[in-house]
């Protein structure tokens, strides 16, 4: 019997949620505070070698593996750490086709840091809040100093260095109504790639924060960019803007490119810095908790009860979406952005469908001029 080749993909915190910034929205320095272990600091090199080894003991030859870092921010790790880790990867026996990803806030890189991406060819997320006003505001270094110039400036090295990034903007309540800026931004800037990160509430919040996006400025924003974005196509200009790209592969391609797109929740394998493994980055909690990747591989930290609970659990869908024509493509989406992009507390609105009704009937017409661009 033929082999069926697999793809793993993991994501890695090797700082823990360390960070030299102060981003007044965190939702990791919320997740950290709720759980006995705030931070599990830097990832010893034994634990890094323990990880790799395990996670290669469900792969075979032909398989393919995604390792990606995030933070806190991940590049406070140290470049040595990523030097001894593809070390590490190298040393294993198995064919195995191995692609790494990053998502940094742009402010430790160097040219060091810039060689190392491109010679190992990582994809890069770079964080950048929309224009310099709101990124200052929102993203201070732990010295309270603005950061939208250094970011710039690694943005700039990237370019120069033509290691491949997209940009990932937070998208606020107050940034949901400069959809004009933040387009004007993209251009003037040449982004090619960019997603939107819906700012989310504190997990524990009782009322609702001062950042937190609601379902009518997702709204109000994404009918703003998508006619900015459509026109632009027009011209013979395409911008990847993630959900965008995930809609297409969804209704076009029949691809599930998003986690919870269509409602259902799956396992991300986030390694924490001691090596614990959480189902979700949003759900990096101590009652989460999978084991640990320096004892179990992962197929054996999978195949147990509270994984099985994690994926089983299912919410009850507010009314408002019994009579919703996208219900089969959406099925409630991301529990964790149930507040920030989908039905009001009202249940009488759903951002998600609003755009969903602009954006599907020109499906046909995105798709012809995409493929002329």
């Amino acid at each position: 019997m033929e082999n069926i080749l697999k793809h793993i993909s993991v994501l890695i915190k090797p700082a823990s949620s360390l960070c030299n910034l102060r981003c007044k929205y965190c939702f990791y320095a919320n997740i950290s505070s709720l759980r006995d272990v705030r931070s599990y600091g830097k990832m010893r090199p034994q634990v890094t070698e323990k990880m790799i080894e395990n996670i290669y003991k469900d792969l075979e030859d032909g398989d393919s593996l995604t390792l990606g870092f995030q933070g806190g921010e991940p590049t406070v790790a140290g470049l040595r750490y990523y030097q001894h880790l593809i070390e590490v990867v190298n040393q294993q026996k198995k064919d195995v086709q191995v692609d790494y990803s990053i998502q940094t806030n742009g402010t430790l890189i160097d040219e060091a840091w810039c060689e190392f991406l491109k010679e190992h060819d990582f994809l890069v997320g770079l964080s950048i809040d929309g224009h310099e006003k709101s990124h200052d505001l929102n993203r201070p270094d732990h010295k309270g100093e603005n950061t939208f110039e250094r970011v710039l400036h690694t943005k700039q090295q990237f370019d120069y260095y033509q290691i491949d990034y997209n940009i990932l903007c937070v998208l606020t309540e107050q940034l949901s109504k400069e959809a004009d800026l933040v387009f004007d931004f993209i251009v003037e800037n040449d982004i090619n790639y960019i997603q939107f990160v819906p700012c989310l509430d504190d997990l524990d919040a009782t009322e609702r924060g001062e950042f937190a996006l609601t379902p009518s400025g997702f709204a109000n924003f994404y009918h703003a960019i998508f006619e900015y974005w459509f026109n632009e196509l027009k011209d013979g200009h395409y911008i990847s803007i993630k959900l965008f790209d995930d809609i297409v592969n969804l209704l076009v391609n029949r691809q599930i490119t998003a986690c919870g797109m269509v409602g259902n929740c799956s396992i991300q394998y986030v390694i924490e810095g001691d090596g614990s493994v959480f189902p979700c980055d949003f759900y990096a909690l101590d009652e989460y908790k999978l084991g640990n990747i320096t004892t179990h591989t992962l197929k054996e930290i999978f195949n147990q009860d509270i994984s099985f609970k994690f994926l089983e659990h299912k919410r009850n869908l507010p009314t408002f979406c019994s009579t919703c024509p996208f219900k089969r493509m959406c099925n409630g989406g991301c529990m964790r952005m149930k507040d920030a992009m989908y039905v009001t507390e009202t249940n009488d609105f759903c951002g998600y469908q609003n755009l969903l009704k602009e954006f599907v009937p020109k499906i046909n017409e995105i798709m012809t001029y995409a493929a002329l661009v």
